[in-house]
């Protein structure tokens, strides 16, 4: 992405801009560095939590006031907690994108934290979760997730575990957003029809006399190698059995990440990076043939995220009750040798390469995904990391392939686990 111009305030606030004029429009979001990756046991779910909370108002702002100032303006305004990282959003017209930034350094500093508001959305989160545990494929994630690291905070979900957000007080959300949502953790984004000069004006009038905060707690867990496969059986209602393997995987920042990418398109087509990834092109991919097509499973699925520790690379699929789920198992671990011996055909690699490519331009059109991206890239990697995405896909050899292959896809490396529908 061309025409990045990045700064930082004296308090530490990164900013990062990029003028786009194709329409009159701009989009701001606030990044700061803290997700489940940052929680410890006992207090999983805070970042989350938290999230939830900096929408309940302000000193100055009731509940509800932030949601009709965007709409009022035809806006589009949202926020979103993952592993490494929390983000708030708001797309407008480009006239009208200072009330994001009045909004954001409102509420990095103003949050009330009712403790009526902490209760009443202590049962929205609760439901939320319980909603979720209706869902095979969520509970099998769950158990194979804690399954995949012994240590490091990447083993529990973002929601956290249903025993903690029973237990997690108000000032326990309070120190959490008191230590991490302060400006020297946070990177704020704006893209659109503006000047880059005065956009970087207007952002130090709204954060720049916001002092910063401690230093955050650095995370100091590193999973060790895995020296064992593990296993998961899980077993509940439903009409299909459910498989998912996990290996652990790379960060975004290893110099594998790439081919790893590229492989996953090999397997299951190309699509976009979770938490924003979709619209798969994969009835080509190797799985799809060798399992949708024979009638083995009636969806497979695989999948890569770019994250700033070694997170996980997946492979799931969707049985029928009645079909042999060790040959189920076992024919995608054949695909997986299959890659480790034998170098992917180029018409296949140039396929998988290019519906990669694609996808990544396709979801980097709009202006609030521009700026998703830089902030994401900022949040997992660096600017570098997102400029040369498109040439390290492109540079992407069967060799690259093989090499990680036979790197991840070792017995040791992954835990298996299936929910068996009874």
């Amino acid at each position: 992405m061309n025409q990045v111009v990045t700064k930082t305030l004296p308090n530490g606030l990164t900013v990062i801009l990029a003028e786009r004029r194709a329409a009159p429009v701009a989009s701001f979001w606030l990044w700061y560095r803290v997700g489940s990756r940052n929680e410890t046991p006992g207090l999983t779910g805070l970042s989350h939590w938290v999230e939830h909370m900096l929408f309940k108002g302000t000193k100055t702002h009731p509940q509800g006031d932030f949601d009709r100032m965007i709409q009022r303006e035809g806006g589009q305004f949202n926020g979103m907690t993952w592993v490494d990282w929390t983000t708030f959003y708001a797309t407008l017209p480009a006239d009208r994108i200072g009330l994001a930034l009045a909004i954001e350094a409102d509420r990095m500093q103003n949050a009330l934290f009712d403790p009526d508001e902490v209760e009443s959305e202590r049962t929205v989160i609760i439901s939320e979760r319980e909603g979720n545990e209706n869902r095979p494929g969520y509970m099998l994630r769950e158990q194979v997730q804690a399954a995949s690291f012994l240590c490091h905070p990447y083993g529990h979900m973002v929601i956290g575990w249903k025993d903690d957000l029973r237990r997690i007080t108000r000032d326990d959300l309070y120190a959490h957003y008191r230590a991490y949502y302060t400006p020297n953790n946070a990177v704020a984004v704006a893209v659109g029809d503006f000047r880059a000069e005065a956009m970087a004006a207007r952002i130090e009038e709204a954060f720049g006399s916001i002092p910063p905060g401690p230093e955050p707690p650095p995370v100091r867990a590193v999973e060790p190698q895995p020296r064992a496969e593990r296993r998961v059986t899980l077993h509940g209602p439903g009409g299909a059995n459910y498989l998912l393997i996990a290996f652990q995987s790379l960060s975004a920042h290893d110099p594998d990440f790439f081919p790893l990418a590229v492989l996953t398109a090999v397997l299951d087509g190309a699509r976009g990076l979770p938490p924003f990834g979709g619209s798969g092109l994969g009835r080509a991919a190797r799985l799809h043939r060798a399992l949708v097509n024979t009638g083995l499973a009636l969806s497979v699925n695989a999948s890569v995220a770019a994250t700033l520790d070694p997170y996980l690379f997946a492979l799931s699929a969707t049985v029928r009750p009645e079909q042999d789920r060790a040959e189920v198992e076992q024919r995608i671990l054949e695909e997986l040798v299959r890659l480790q011996e034998e170098p992917v055909r180029e018409d296949e690699l140039a396929r998988a390469i290019k519906g990669t490519r694609a996808m990544f331009a396709y979801g980097s059109e709009s202006i609030s995904n521009q700026a998703m991206w830089l902030g994401f890239a900022e949040m997992v990697a660096d600017l570098d990391w997102l400029a040369s995405y498109q040439d390290r896909l492109a540079a992407v050899t069967p060799e690259a392939i093989q090499r990680v292959a036979r790197r991840l896809f070792q017995p040791e490396n992954r835990v298996i686990g299936w929910y068996v529908a009874s």
